[in-house]
């Protein structure tokens, strides 16, 4: 896959997602599944490309795969069926960032920077 390669500290905020928040939309539907991948929102190859991204099992990340109940809620290819079930990437992102904020989790250096200047 093309893209920029992923530091350290960006595989821990993954890690740490995955971890404490797990997929955010099962989570918004009232399910904890830590089972994830790391969905990119603003594609692989920007500077923020692996900050900007979403905790997200295999069915809410791609159609046809993972729990069959989720077919045709995936963000790829239904993003704006998605998104008005469980709300903005934007918005999930955000509220990733305040759940990992109450299991105390301190964000890296460089993605507090990368959020300063997105302001």
């Amino acid at each position: 896959m093309l893209g920029r390669s992923v530091t350290k500290p960006q595989k821990q905020f993954h890690d740490a997602l995955a971890e404490h928040v797990g997929c955010i939309a099962c989570r918004k539907a009232g399910s904890h599944n830590n089972w994830v991948s790391i969905h990119h929102i603003d594609g692989r190859t920007k500077s923020h490309a692996h900050w900007y991204v979403l905790p997200l099992c295999a069915g809410h990340h791609q159609d046809g795969t993972g729990n069959k109940q989720l077919k045709g809620w995936a963000i790829h290819p239904y993003k704006a069926r998605f998104e008005k079930r469980y709300g903005t990437q934007h918005q999930l992102y955000i509220e990733c960032l305040h759940l990992l904020a109450r299991h105390n989790y301190r964000l890296p250096e460089e993605l507090k920077t990368w959020i300063r200047e997105t302001k």
